[in-house]
């Protein structure tokens, strides 16, 4: 497309040198579009003069009319995404008791989803569970603060709820429980079912809050795609403009078979999930993997990338961990003073990560919920859960999210991400189950549907880093999840090698 502008301006240039008219440069840097150029070119071959196409030429009102006919023309399909929650609080000083708050708030959240279960029903409050030799069975939620395997080779928890604290034994001679017990991480809310002896509970079961398994799998009616990005990195040494070039040819229409060209153009909805850019700063001596080495220019050429994208199609942002912006969860919509040029594209709508985001809802139909999370709290779970890091760790970014979904929690542990203590509520809650989970983070893309939510990891922008080959990440680069809102298959297009 970038190109085919190119080519159009030239064909004015001449037009004008033909007659010896010189032409103005205001008027070459204000073509930015196809249907400019073509409306610039066709009055120039109107006229029997230059002198009669320059005056004819009326700058202002054509950018002007230009504006207002892509304004209509995205008015509609920006309706069709609706923002259900993105942070957005005033910044303010934290204290201490704000983050007890902040975990009361969350067990009230996940006591509430696990009290939804049938063994959960009659729970008791640790305080109320009676000293006695005989066993007793009860049921209990709280929250895991402590996990060590005793001296005889079992796990024991210490659950704590608003109350009081309470010892679990999971006997290893109950292998299975035992196994999924090994997964449980701190401070994530549980429930748990057994006897009651002494000061001990011991373990029959362990619930999680979970997704339910009768969740709809939901469709629409006609044939519309969506695709899933994450981590451009742009301003990286390693970015990898080819490959994004190819992908710019491709969903607008110039590049692909026909049934690759079939369905960009009926692409819907574009997501990014995070990492627009390389940023400044992120780590040790990064100024020397920058090809852009200023923050604000970064986003700049970031922008000019994604204007190239038929303006039709939403784009829903949600920043990420190398972008310009505090760390710690939930991160804020990029912020203009950064990424002015994002925000001044007409199809860009900015969410916070976490957001959740409805799209395609209609009359009869409810719409697709999708919920965005960069996947900063990835590396944490990859490292301290066995299971995960035995199943291939950074390759299985499906197998962390599922993870995550069971806890009904982004991340359940006080240190597995930076975050700020919400005195309202706990913002990483799951409290409703999406449609579409949609990640980043780890520069490799993977899709893969749990209890009728599609999960998808994005892919990356940009070639292994100095970093990634110490700590052993080999990213995929350059691949782009599709969705078909009808079916809901997803299809991988590599871009790249």
């Amino acid at each position: 497309m970038q190109q085919e502008i190119i080519r159009k301006k030239r064909e004015i240039i001449d037009l004008f040198l033909k007659n010896g008219i010189l032409l103005s440069s205001r008027l070459l840097e204000s073509i930015e579009n196809h249907e400019q150029a073509e409306k610039i070119f066709e009055i120039l071959k109107s006229k029997k003069s230059s002198e009669e196409a320059v005056a004819e030429i009326d700058l202002d009102n054509l950018l002007k009319e230009d504006f207002q006919r892509e304004k209509s023309e995205e008015k509609e399909p920006l309706k069709k995404v609706k923002i259900v929650y993105s942070y957005n609080d005033e910044p303010k000083k934290r204290e201490l008791q704000d983050f007890v708050e902040y975990f009361n708030n969350r067990y009230k959240s996940l006591e509430k989803i696990l009290k939804q279960r049938q063994e959960l029903r009659n729970t008791v409050s640790i305080n109320r569970i009676a000293i006695k030799k005989d066993k007793e069975p009860v049921a209990v939620i709280g929250i895991v603060n402590e996990k060590f395997t005793t001296k005889n080779g079992n796990l024991l928890l210490v659950l704590e709820d608003p109350t009081g604290m309470k010892r679990v034994i999971v006997n290893k001679n109950k292998p299975d429980l035992f196994r999924e017990a090994n997964d449980i991480v701190l401070d994530e809310v549980i429930g748990i079912t057994g006897v009651a002896v002494d000061t001990i509970i011991f373990a029959n079961n362990i619930i999680w809050p979970e997704v339910p398994t009768n969740k709809e799998l939901k469709k629409t009616k006609e044939e519309k795609y969506a695709i899933f990005l994450s981590d451009l990195h742009v301003g990286s040494a390693k970015f990898l403009p080819d490959d994004f070039e190819k992908f710019l040819k491709w969903i607008n229409g110039e590049m692909g078979n026909e049934q690759q060209k079939h369905i960009a153009k009926n692409v819907e909805y574009i997501f990014i999930a995070g990492d627009l850019v390389d940023g400044c700063g992120i780590y040790p001596e990064q100024d020397k993997e920058l090809a852009i080495k200023d923050i604000y220019e970064q986003y700049k050429e970031c922008a000019n990338l994604l204007k190239q994208i038929p303006k039709h199609i939403p784009l829903i942002i949600c920043p990420g961990n190398h972008d310009a912006l505090r760390i710690s969860e939930p991160q804020p919509i990029l912020s203009k003073n950064y990424a002015k040029p994002l925000h001044e594209l007409s199809n860009v709508i900015m969410v916070s990560n976490p957001s959740l985001v409805n799209i395609h809802a209609s009359e009869n139909f409810p719409g697709f919920d999708v919920m965005m999370y960069h996947g900063y709290s990835f590396d944490y779970f990859v490292a301290e859960v066995d299971s995960l890091r035995n199943q291939r760790g950074y390759d299985r970014a499906d197998l962390i999210m599922k993870f995550l979904l069971r806890r009904r929690h982004l991340a359940p542990t006080h240190s597995s991400t930076l975050y700020i203590p919400d005195t309202k509520r706990d913002p990483l809650v799951i409290e409703k189950i999406p449609d579409f989970f949609l990640s980043g983070h780890i520069h490799k893309s993977v899709t893969a549907n749990y209890r009728n939510t599609t999960l998808i990891c994005g892919s990356c922008w940009q070639a292994k880093t100095q970093f990634q080959e110490k700590v052993g990440h080999n990213p995929e680069p350059s691949r782009v999840p599709i969705v078909n809102l009808q079916t809901r298959d997803v299809k991988i297009l590599k871009f790249g090698q």
